[in-house]
């Protein structure tokens, strides 16, 4: 496993992802993929499988100090007594002090930035986080969180995958010792089937889900969380360490970058260009 130091946080680059993983699949997922070697796992209250991944953690066998735990914070309940509130409940649903890593998952134009930003600060002093960022924030959300807010931040999780360009998001974290999470990083199965992917990964033996993950992660400060639905893609997705991109490769990969945006709900942010 390669990692990210950042601020404290040691931090596998590569995670498992739960979204949209539910009941006994869920558990059975997370716990096959702590017994291959992931150690960083990403769910959030929103997801409905915290209890789930709970079970899965308790009755792994690995110590808990072993795994990176993210959850976030519905954006609903980032108001500061909601936000406690919704922390509480996670943490009991996870069987769990403390998570690794608490993220707000959206942000709300209804709900002053700075008041969550305070309630989730809160939270970290509390020890009840050891390292707290964001989701889906812009470049503007994230100069007003660091710079006008003054809150220490570890990440921001963005949609991030060779079809979309995160490059203003990416300055901005580096710039300021932050990493990035990729979440839906072979763009729901987009990755797959790719030509240029493809082809890349035929010349290494590796599939062009490989080659992807590969990419994301040869990139400094970032990590990627792709979900597995069953053991053969939670070891698929673990088998990328054993190989390296030639920096052809990689530009061939950069110039897939475009605006292929995947995630774009109703209560999202006025995104950065690319």
């Amino acid at each position: 496993m390669e990692y990210v130091n950042l601020k404290g946080a040691r931090v596998p680059v590569l995670g498992l992802g739960t979204w949209q993983l539910s009941g006994a699949q869920c558990a059975d997922v997370v716990r096959a993929g702590l017994d291959l070697g992931y150690r960083h796992i990403d769910t959030a209250q929103a997801y409905n499988n915290e209890e789930e991944v709970g079970v899965a953690l308790a009755g792994s066998g690995v110590p808990r100090d072993d795994i990176f735990l993210t959850t976030k914070v519905w954006y609903e309940r980032i108001a500061p007594n909601e936000l406690q509130r919704s922390v509480d409940e996670s943490l009991t649903k996870l069987r769990t002090d403390h998570v690794d890593l608490l993220l707000i998952h959206w942000p709300n134009a209804k709900i002053p930035l700075g008041d969550s930003l305070k309630a989730l600060a809160e939270v970290k002093a509390q020890g009840k986080a050891r390292h707290i960022g964001v989701s889906n924030f812009t470049v503007a959300l994230l100069k007003e969180a660091v710079e006008v807010h003054g809150v220490d931040l570890a990440c921001d999780q963005v949609e991030y995958h060779p079809f979309l360009s995160q490059r203003p998001v990416l300055d901005f974290l580096r710039s300021h010792e932050m990493f990035l999470t990729a979440y839906s990083p072979i763009a729901r199965g987009e990755a797959a089937t790719h030509p240029t992917l493809m082809r890349i990964g035929e010349a290494h033996g590796k599939s062009a889900v490989q080659v992807t993950l590969r990419w994301l992660l040869d990139q400094a400060n970032v990590v990627a969380i792709p979900k597995a639905s069953g053991e053969k893609h939670l070891k698929s997705n673990f088998e990328i360490f054993d190989f390296k991109l030639t920096d052809a490769e990689r530009a061939e990969i950069d110039a897939l970058t475009g605006n292929r945006r995947l995630i774009n709900p109703g209560w999202a942010p006025a995104w950065d260009a690319a």
